[in-house]
């Protein structure tokens, strides 16, 4: 993960210290205790919001530069998080292990390797449990102000219900809104959200 490691390096946080702010907004869904897997997590700034929030966090993500960053951001926070460097692709999801798992902009991946992460992440969340996604959607060629340049690796609501449709949904919406979250996430964007409940079963 050498060029994940590149792209981490220095003090500043690319994608800023404070939570995405699509996160910040589900804190009411938030179980008061738990645990929490957050996916390709980076340099921490949503995983350590989930553990601000009482989840006992997953970090998981391929870059070790990140995750010391990451650690320094917990620290500061005076939270822990439990940091496993992985790669994505071939990580072992656990099956029902978390109460919660948040997904954002994770969109590294081309179809084939998203369709096994989202699988992946079906498995890993409890039933009742909730699944929280944000990523840029196809406009974002237009704006260019973070994300893939492949038009492929973005998402679109079908593609989510597609993946999720077996949830029930509580939010799935595409807009336009202005990001400022850090270098590499600032101006405006086209973004596409998810909210979902895994069935009880």
């Amino acid at each position: 993960m050498t060029s994940w490691d590149e792209r981490y390096a220095g003090d500043d946080y690319l994608f800023g210290e404070a939570p995405n702010a699509f996160l910040a907004r589900q804190a009411a869904l938030l179980p008061a205790t738990g645990r929490a897997l957050a996916v390709a997590d980076g340099e921490g700034r949503n995983g350590v919001w989930l553990a601000q929030h009482g989840m006992n966090v997953d970090s998981v993500d391929g870059s070790v530069v990140a995750q010391r960053k990451a650690a320094r951001l917990a620290e500061k926070a005076g939270v822990t998080l439990n940091l496993i460097l992985a790669d994505m692709s071939d990580w072992p999801w656990p099956e029902a292990a978390y109460d919660v798992v948040a997904g954002i902009f994770i969109q590294f991946a081309g179809p084939s390797p998203r369709a096994k992460m989202f699988s992946g992440m079906r498995r890993a969340l409890k039933p009742g449990g909730v699944m929280l996604i944000e990523g840029y959607g196809p406009r974002q060629l237009e704006y260019r102000t973070g994300g893939p340049s492949d038009l492929a690796s973005l998402y679109t609501e079908d593609l989510l219900r597609a993946e999720f449709g077996s949830f029930e949904i509580i939010e799935l919406t595409s807009y336009d809104a202005r990001l400022s979250e850090g270098s590499r996430h600032d101006g405006m964007s086209a973004l596409v959200d998810l909210v979902a409940r895994k069935p009880v079963v």
